[in-house]
């Protein structure tokens, strides 16, 4: 998968990569050719007392490194800017594919890792395309012409490199075989902190509420411990690698200088030779420590990109029609045809032959108890599941036929859990309608009772609104989402039990000035409160993923025990009556 992924975002940058290969090529080259003239210089310039020799040799010299220098600087620019935007380009096809996921993709991942796979990731994969492309060219053309090189300078110390380079990749190879277990289960660990931190940042009101502190200070001190215990092995490890080298680096230096030391005194090598062969070996060496240090990588690099490419190889469960239908009307009817819903995995369906139709210019409720499917059903019109059986049809088209696009440009669905990005309050209202304008914002604030606390802040539409919208109370979360709702002005509105977190008071203000907001749409609303959706035109009773009652408020009271039971639990006998 590593090398798929390699090759895949490659391709654009062909050209770049050439130059790299280009401009490591000639640096590779000019450091090769740097120790022979420095032997000269000794042998040929400094034996003899030739001053001009000397002169001419080094100005060769100082040109070259200084060529060195400037092929080396350009080939790491570019090979920078190559692996950055590889980068940046696998981060982005990641984000997209996540985001084309339905629910059902996303949970049967999960949030945490998802998030680890789209940056720690890719960064870790980033790291090894930018260690390849400025070493991949000089270390083998390195170690290669090293080796020649140094046999040139002198044959019968030969051996001292057939011995440490082996030894060398020996210790190197051992090391990077027990690395990569050691990787995969670190990339597993760093989920499941990643998740235990979420989980914590999200709920930190309710372990506050129930002082569950030390509780979860435990929890994540034991996820803590478990990453820190693998990342201690693999320390261990490198500290094993870099003395390793080192000291197979410093046994060969000495080797070198007691062999080549004899043969100089006995006349067989110049100095300058044997000063050239040890530059070349230690160029040899090092040329094998850049490899390692590549090697090091790839384990980890190959672990997160077969994770990464089992996110780019799923197919969302929940497909675009290739030949989507566009309705002749877009009036906002709604219509459930026997529809059955199971979780994968679930062993019961969570909803079993729902059939009901929704009018434009009618109000439906839903209301059941905790567990009954309220919110699983209304999460079928937008299509976040597709229905395991029957049909759900927007204005006559079943859902599966219509583009996603169609779809939410007639349908706006207020959450149960209201959701505001960070950025402004303007950002979030025009999330739904890009081009509203000021007015049309500031109206749907006023229809969703949210005016008043918005122009308490001088910002106004600018006012800043932290990730989830946490710097705001609930009320004012699910108020404002409601805006964002009505600035879109779809066909239907779904909301999905958004007046909980509002006192009666500015419940009744904000379905009142609905009444006139949505009167020309289908407006579905789930709620746990009776007096919500005392006045809609129809209600459906859920009970255990069934609609065992349907009618308005005064039929319900008298017909249905279930709804009785409901509406006894939340109201006084003088209000029954």
């Amino acid at each position: 998968m590593l090398l798929t992924l390699i090759r895949r975002y490659s391709k654009p940058y062909l050209p770049q990569i050439l130059a790299v290969i280009v401009f490591q090529l000639a640096s590779t080259i000019a450091t090769l050719y740097l120790p022979s003239l420095n032997a000269k210089i000794i042998d040929e310039g400094v034996s003899v007392g030739d001053t001009d020799y000397i002169w001419r040799t080094g100005a060769l010299m100082l040109a070259v490194a200084f060529g060195q220098v400037i092929t080396a600087v350009a080939g790491v620019y570019f090979g920078s800017r190559v692996a950055m935007s590889m980068g940046r380009d696998l981060r982005r096809d990641v984000f997209r594919k996540v985001s084309s996921f339905s629910a059902k993709d996303v949970n049967s991942f999960g949030a945490p890792t998802l998030i680890t796979r789209g940056t720690n990731d890719v960064q870790q994969v980033q790291m090894l395309m930018l260690m390849g492309l400025n070493f991949m060219v000089s270390t083998p053309i390195m170690c290669v012409g090293g080796i020649i090189m140094a046999l040139q300078e002198d044959l019968s110390l030969s051996w001292l490199v057939w011995v440490s380079v082996p030894v060398l990749v020996a210790v190197v190879g051992y090391l990077v075989v027990r690395l990569m277990p050691l990787f995969r289960s670190m990339q597993k660990k760093i989920d499941a902190i990643n998740g235990v931190l979420r989980e914590q940042i999200i709920g930190i009101r309710v372990v506050r509420a129930f002082v569950r502190e030390p509780y979860e200070v435990k929890r994540f001190g034991a996820a803590n411990k478990e990453l820190t215990d693998v990342s201690v092995k693999i320390g261990n490890l490198f500290v094993l690698m870099f003395p390793a080298i080192g000291m197979i680096l410093h046994l060969s230096t000495a080797a070198v200088l007691w062999f080549g030391g004899e043969r100089v005194d006995s006349g067989d090598m110049e100095v300058g030779a044997l000063t050239a062969f040890l530059q070349y070996l230690l160029q040899i060496l090092i040329a094998v420590m850049m490899g390692t240090f590549m090697a090091m990588m790839i384990p980890r690099a190959s672990v997160c990109a077969d994770r990464i490419g089992e996110v780019l190889d799923v197919e969302p469960s929940i497909h675009d029609p290739q030949a989507p239908v566009t309705p002749v009307e877009k009036k906002g009817r709604v219509e459930f045809r026997d529809v059955t819903f199971k979780y994968p995995g679930a062993e019961e369906p969570v909803l079993s032959n729902i059939s009901f139709s929704a009018e434009p210019g009618q109000t439906l409720a839903i209301i059941g108890s905790t567990g009954s499917g309220k919110t699983t059903l209304v999460s079928l019109l937008p299509r976040l599941y597709d229905v395991a059986s029957g049909d759900v049809l927007l204005d006559g088209v079943p859902v599966t036929e219509l583009d996603r696009d169609e779809i939410t440009s007639r349908v706006a669905t207020v959450p149960q859990k209201p959701y505001l990005f960070s950025g402004t309050i303007e950002h979030n209202l025009r999330f739904g309608k890009t081009h509203a304008t000021d007015e049309e914002l500031w109206d749907a604030l006023e229809t969703a009772q949210a005016r008043d606390f918005v122009e308490e802040k001088s910002a106004g539409l600018d006012r800043r609104i932290a990730q989830g919208g946490t710097n705001v109370s609930g009320g004012q979360r699910q108020r404002l989402c409601i805006a964002r709702a009505l600035v879109s002005q779809p066909k239907v509105y779904l909301f999905d039990d958004s007046f909980s977190a509002l006192d009666v008071a500015t419940d009744a203000r904000l379905r009142r000035a609905l009444k006139d907001k949505t009167k020309d749409a289908t407006v579905i609303i789930v709620a746990q409160r009776v007096s919500t959706i005392a006045d809609a035109d129809q209600i459906l009773v859920l009970d255990n993923g069934r609609i065992v009652d349907r009618g308005t408020h005064e039929e319900l009271l008298e017909t249905s025990p279930t709804y009785q039971e409901i509406v006894e639990s939340q109201l006084s006998a003088e209000e029954v009556a």
